[in-house]
């Protein structure tokens, strides 16, 4: 045949393996770079995956029991960590219910109410027959008042509270918290009454008289046991003569401010009702 005669056809065509032809010389050059290393299960085992990383998860009691021992010496941050491992890690556990108040009991004596609030608010809605629900229902409240600290700034955390503690007065009126709650609601509407005397001064430090009196008679009108009561009408009748207050407006400032509470002993005592009840 003459060297430039044309090849035929079937010569010219490039050359297709099979693709299971391709597969098989794979498999093969893998299990070849493999037997000089080791087996496959040699290969695996020195794998992880993942256990024997991770910290080992403590059972629920010795959980508990930390917790416990961190809360009753105040120190809340680690308590809290418990506390949540349980309701994280074992929340169908007998101790998960203790956790879930204990947690909430932290953050309020941490100092964080609005925290508090919300995790006592769930406690309730999870567990609405649960004993511990009269102590839950005190705490939202004490939560709510706790936010009101000064009266010449914002007074919702003290109205917050008597509707929250008159709550509880009317869904649990013989709790062991009724005393307590009713002494804090006190507490909360001086608070409120305060504060509308103080923003009524201010309104004739800046003579605005006419915003003066309408503030002083509202303060009247709804909150006739409040202990500032006589110098709003004594400051009332003032401007309704047209004589307010020329010099000396501090005087009329009212001296008053919310009571420290501690732990009192009834308190302490229902609380710990409160730890039996949800254990």
């Amino acid at each position: 045949m003459p060297q430039n005669a044309a090849m035929p056809n079937a010569e010219r065509r490039p050359l297709f393996l099979p693709k299971r032809f391709i597969a098989c010389a794979l498999l093969a050059a893998v299990s070849l770079s493999l037997s000089g290393c080791g087996t496959m299960k040699d290969m695996f085992s020195s794998w992880s995956f993942g256990s024997g990383n991770e910290d080992e998860i403590e059972p629920a009691d010795v959980l508990a029991a930390k917790g416990m021992e961190a809360y009753r010496v105040a120190n809340y941050s680690d308590a809290l960590k418990s506390f949540q491992e349980i309701t994280d890690r074992h929340p169908f556990s007998p101790q998960a219910l203790l956790a879930e108040l204990k947690a909430a009991d932290c953050q309020y004596y941490s100092g964080k109410y609005a925290e508090a609030k919300e995790f006592y608010k769930t406690f309730e809605e999870r567990h609405p027959t649960n004993e511990a629900v009269p102590y839950v229902m005190f705490q939202i409240g004490m939560c709510d008042i706790s936010r009101a600290d000064r009266i010449d700034r914002d007074p919702t955390g003290a109205r917050d509270a008597v509707q929250s503690f008159s709550r509880l007065l009317r869904v649990h009126p013989d709790s062991p918290y009724t005393k307590e709650a009713k002494a804090r609601m006190r507490e909360a509407k001086e608070f409120i009454a305060s504060h509308e005397y103080f923003v009524a001064v201010f309104y004739v430090r800046t003579k605005k008289y006419e915003q003066a009196k309408h503030r002083l008679k509202y303060l009247i009108a709804t909150q006739p046991e409040a202990a500032v009561l006589p110098k709003a009408k004594e400051l009332l009748a003032k401007l309704e003569a047209g004589e307010p207050p020329k010099w000396g407006i501090e005087k009329w400032l009212p001296d008053w401010k919310l009571p420290s509470w501690g732990k009192s002993e009834v308190f302490e005592q229902t609380g710990k009702e409160a730890e039996n009840s949800a254990q």
